[in-house]
């Protein structure tokens, strides 16, 4: 007799983190997936594939809809995974609500990010903080996954180029001296861990760090220069002149709450927590209260930033926010 799949709702499919997850899940015999994107969205290619498996495409906008449509659109879902980019909390606490009124077994919001505290670090993190905290004065059933920095736009690009066609955004910047750790992971097993994770007793209404390696980013550099053969340029910002740069942009932001000066201010805080504070580590995602995936889920086969850069720099890897254009 064939075991019943578990329903899975993913909202924003289409973003690097929505792929990823609707692939891994359709790797698997477990779950029955259906993708929610925006009605300007479903003609996206990224979709194409996911449509010829036979994953239902749903056009829903969850900022414009009323709860009502939310709702219905959602009825005998388990799980609603939220892929959507929080500029502020408002979608998602919808979101959450929603899912309430569903019924779902277990509610994912959209947090994989690297790690940090509650508060005064990062502005993203505090938002999603007021997300969790809506989630469980709902008594919703959840889990919280955050990831390490992705593969995909920590590796600095040689001179010849050869990472020119991986993102737009800038990874030739070494703040400090380079000699601060962070825990990072490829995108592609973002996905892969939470299928894991949202099937998984142990992390219903807990908090999950997921990720592969830690690396120095001075060791980042080394590694590429290494394979390629090629020294690589490296833009040294002091901590002085980030935590001055995090002022500048916290106060621009102040000012005009649009979305170019929050993603202006939230790239500087991250590269705050990741390379100067040390927050976004093992030790400390315990510290915080959470479950790491490294003892959750000993024999995870992963992809190793060594493997993966060698195919980065053979041309072959999969590029990430091709589409966007960051004006740091």
């Amino acid at each position: 007799m064939t075991a019943q799949k578990i329903k899975v709702a993913v909202t924003g499919a289409t973003g690097e983190t929505g792929v990823s997850i609707v692939k891994a899940l359709l790797e698997s015999e477990e779950f029955a997936i259906t993708a929610y994107v925006r009605p300007s969205s479903t003609e996206k290619p990224q979709l194409q594939g996911f449509k010829e498996k036979g994953v239902p495409i749903i056009p829903l906008d969850l900022e414009a809809a009323p709860l009502e449509e939310i709702v219905k659109a959602f009825q005998g879902q388990e799980i609603i995974i939220s892929g959507v980019m929080p500029h502020t909390s408002d979608i998602e606490k919808k979101l959450a609500n929603a899912a309430k009124q569903v019924g779902v077994k277990r509610f994912i919001p959209s947090f994989f990010a690297p790690l940090a505290p509650p508060t005064g670090v990062n502005i993203l993190r505090e938002i999603k903080e007021e997300v969790i905290n809506h989630v469980k004065k709902l008594h919703l059933p959840y889990t919280v996954i955050d990831a390490g920095g992705w593969y995909q736009v920590s590796l600095p690009n040689p001179p010849s180029g050869k990472l020119d066609y991986m993102t737009k955004i800038p990874s030739n910047v070494q703040y400090g001296d380079g000699h601060y750790s962070t825990s990072v992971v490829d995108l592609g097993d973002i996905g892969k861990y939470v299928a894991l994770i949202i099937k998984d007793p142990r992390t219903l209404n807990k908090y999950v760090f997921a990720y592969n390696e830690v690396w120095t980013h001075d060791a980042m550099f080394k590694l590429v220069e290494e394979l390629s053969g090629e020294t690589v340029e490296r833009q040294s910002v002091p901590e002085e002149a980030l935590e001055a740069g995090i002022q500048e942009a916290s106060k621009a932001y102040k000012q005009d709450p649009s979305y170019k000066n929050f993603v202006l201010l939230i790239v500087q805080q991250y590269a705050n927590q990741n390379w100067v504070r040390g927050d976004n580590l093992p030790e400390t995602g315990t510290y915080l209260g959470y479950l790491l995936s490294k003892d959750l889920y000993p024999d995870f086969k992963f992809v190793g930033l060594r493997d993966f850069a060698k195919e980065a720099l053979d041309g072959k890897a999969q590029p990430v926010y091709t589409t966007k254009t960051f004006d740091f």
